[in-house]
């Protein structure tokens, strides 16, 4: 086995490895924390909180509601809601009643939703109605029987849920018109689950948890099939990495965690849901992060600790002027993920809120987090940390050899966290695991001798100039330096010449940068062949909802 360089690199009290077996299942994980913190809040939503204890009944109530619409133990159940209450509810429902969770995307279009309602073979959806019309466009060709549709207010109580489903309907008109007669309501659902017992099903380490969709940006979305042993040990795995920092918090106080990025999300998931449920912490709720005023308006009311986001999200708090209402010194760790965070918002945000961004790296194949920086780092290391415990991870090469310490390859991966293989595809798992049981991740990097990996790119983005390597991140790394620039990315484009060409898309924030101004700024900092050949202003850039940006969007010309 691969000698573990990086144990030296740990903070103190950080163990080697975890005890995945802490726990039989997932569904012993969240009631035990139900139970030991009955009275404690454990969402926050719109004003409102929900306690552990009242999790506990309307998930109790929902998975006795599940099992009795005829559903068998492992069938798959899939939630299509942003974050709001409904959304953990229904997961611990649906893990408690002995089915599997299938995460979807609520902003997928009818073509993708079908997709993955097919391939996972979900027998129910539990939907919020403002993305009902697109399930309405294909839920004939797919599987799905059961609908459970859920409102923005359904869980604020009687009068402001009524207000807030009326301002959500028929004042911002955020839920276009469907049809969906067979569908039943979440809380008549609740209400009929809570008159029938639930059967404790069991549950084992070894059963499916979740299948959880790969983004789909480099092709066909897979599922990758993640266990309760899975989930659990990398709870376990991020509450052991982030515990010298959140020491920190003052006594008696709870742990409190932004929850700004989306929960269907494995980043999410996993870090912000599953953890905080583990640790009896808070979790404010935040159901749209790209709405930059309204999630500082609701951070300015409350003290938390926690803030896992992405570079873009990270970015986008910084440049608006509300910034500065919020009280951030309680801020013990910042979780950088998704994608490369840029040492230039980094440097900016550690300055700001005194918290720096401790950077991290997952996907949705090892439930997420592989590795992580310290969460008590003082700077940047421009890195993505070292890996957890339990983690090995090591570089090969093309043919899957082992590549020296400071050479690139293929980063590898093998820890209690990885999946259990694509869902229905032994081809695609073969094309991924090793003969030893590593995954192999597409991503290329370097490690240095303290065992801190650096992401150098992925393997499909690079983009090859007259038989140089040309790396995308580390250009938009430099050029998100320039003072004009707000967001920029790279992508390879044909040329006739060179095969390949840097092609370099900007979003402006100085509206009077010209080409020019960039051309001598990547002349300074950049070698002749990684220098863009061709510049585009654009008003943003194409993202996912997670805030990934869709390189493949920006290798076609945009049209004015």
């Amino acid at each position: 086995m691969i000698e573990r360089v990086w144990l030296g690199s740990y903070p103190e009290g950080v163990p080697a490895d975890i005890d995945p077996e802490t726990y039989p299942s997932l569904v012993d994980l969240l009631e035990e924390s139900f139970h030991k913190h009955e009275k404690q809040v454990a969402f926050h939503f719109m004003g409102k909180d929900m306690t552990y204890g009242q999790t506990d009944r309307l998930s109790r109530a929902f998975a006795a509601y599940l099992q009795g619409l005829g559903l068998l133990k492992g069938d798959r159940v899939a939630i299509m809601m942003p974050n709001v209450p409904q959304y953990p509810v229904a997961v611990a429902a649906i893990l408690r009643a002995g089915f599997v969770v299938v995460n979807v995307n609520p902003l997928y279009t009818a073509r993708e939703l079908e997709h993955q309602l097919k391939d996972s073979g979900s027998k129910a959806i539990v939907i919020i109605e403002n993305f009902a019309h697109t399930l309405e466009k294909c839920l004939a060709a797919t599987q799905v029987k059961h609908v459970v549709l859920c409102a923005m207010g359904d869980q604020l109580g009687a009068l402001k849920g009524t207000l807030v489903n009326h301002v959500v309907r028929h004042v911002k008109k955020m839920v276009p018109a469907f049809n969906l007669p067979q569908a039943v309501r979440f809380n008549e659902a609740i209400a009929r689950g809570a008159r029938v017992p639930l059967k404790r099903p069991d549950s084992k380490a070894d059963d499916v948890a979740v299948l959880q969709y790969t983004g789909g940006t480099t092709g066909v979305s897979k599922g990758a099939v993640l266990l309760h042993r899975n989930v659990i040990a990398n709870t376990l795995q991020s509450q052991a990495w982030y515990a010298p920092a959140m020491a920190q918090v003052q006594a008696g106080a709870q742990s409190t965690t932004v929850c700004a990025l989306p929960l269907y999300h494995i980043f999410a998931f996993t870090v912000c849901m599953m953890l905080s449920m583990r640790t009896g912490g808070k979790l404010i709720l935040i159901p749209n992060p790209r709405d930059i005023p309204g999630v500082l308006r609701e951070l300015s009311k409350h003290t938390f600790h926690s803030f896992p986001a992405v570079n873009t999200l990270f970015n986008g708090l910084l440049n608006h002027p509300d910034f500065r209402k919020v009280d951030w010194s309680h801020l013990k760790v910042s979780v950088g993920g998704g994608t490369a965070v840029q040492s230039s918002v980094a440097a900016r945000w550690f300055e700001q809120t005194g918290c720096p961004i401790c950077e991290g790296y997952g996907l949705s194949e090892t439930s997420p987090t592989v590795s992580c920086n310290p969460a008590t780092s003082r700077e940047y290391t421009g890195t993505i940390g070292v890996p957890l415990p339990s983690t090995y991870m090591k570089l090969l090469d093309d043919d899957g050899v082992e590549v020296p310490q400071g050479e690139r390859g293929e980063i590898a991966i093998k820890g209690p966290q990885v999946m259990a293989g694509y869902w229905q595809r032994p081809d695609e798992t073969a094309k991924v695991m090793t003969s030893d049981g590593f995954f192999r991740t597409g991503d290329i990097g370097v490690v240095n001798a303290q065992g801190f990996f650096k992401i150098v790119d992925r393997k499909k983005d690079m983009i090859l100039v007259s038989g140089f390597n040309v790396f995308p991140n580390e250009l938009e790394d430099v050029l998100a330096q320039m003072p004009g620039v707000l967001e920029c990315a790279c992508v390879g484009v044909q040329d006739a010449k060179t095969g390949e060409a840097v092609k370099l898309v900007v979003v402006k924030k100085d509206p009077h940068l010209t080409e020019d101004e960039i051309r001598r700024f990547c002349k300074d900092n950049l070698t002749g062949y990684k220098q863009p050949k061709v510049i585009e202003f654009r008003d943003e850039l194409p993202k996912t909802p997670v805030g990934k940006v869709l390189r493949r969007e920006l290798r076609t010309a945009q049209t004015r």
